[in-house]
């Protein structure tokens, strides 16, 4: 199975981040962009493995408080077949501390994690194609402001079922 670890959004982050897909998706030639249902920001990318209850032991270890985390600027991946387009999240100390705290845990428990520097951010489409026109600044600042309170963390199965990518929660860690 395919891990994550990950931060679920509620609905008032979700519907803020599903007027920018629909912004993106206007101006837009080509496109996949992410479903409703799939939205979130990803603190650990495990991949494959048949190691669930390691998993589950090594998030069962974090101990953090609730915070609130806001989200901030849309930005880009630039890419030759399309770009990458995200919604950033502000600096926040207690993000940070806590996704350094689940790599380490993942990392003990033996699990090999990406090393590149961790960026919070919520894609919202890959190989986007804009129209000439475009004016990415105008349109995230035409954006509402969105908070969220970080209240768990989520390790989650990507799989594909008749063809649509689905994220499956297979153990919830509650933030106390």
């Amino acid at each position: 199975m395919r891990l994550f670890v990950a931060i679920r959004l509620d609905a008032s982050c979700k519907d803020m981040l599903c007027t920018a897909i629909a912004g993106l998706k206007g101006h837009a030639s080509h496109g996949n962009f992410s479903r409703r249902d799939n939205l979130h920001l990803t603190l650990a990318f495990i991949g494959e493995t048949n190691r669930l209850d390691a998993a589950n032991q090594a998030l069962g270890s974090i101990r953090a408080e609730p915070f609130t985390m806001e989200l901030s600027s849309l930005g880009r991946f630039q890419r030759s077949g399309g770009d990458i387009w995200w919604m950033g999240v502000a600096k926040n100390d207690a993000l940070s501390a806590l996704q350094q705290q689940v790599a380490a845990a993942l990392t003990k428990a033996g699990f090999s994690l990406e090393k590149r520097t961790f960026r919070p951010h919520l894609t919202l489409g890959r190989e986007v194609v804009l129209k000439p026109g475009f004016h990415a600044e105008a349109f995230g600042k035409s954006l509402p402001p969105a908070r969220l309170q970080v209240r768990e963390i989520v390790l989650m199965e990507s799989r594909r079922s008749s063809g649509v990518l689905q994220y499956v929660p297979r153990f919830v860690q509650p933030l106390r």
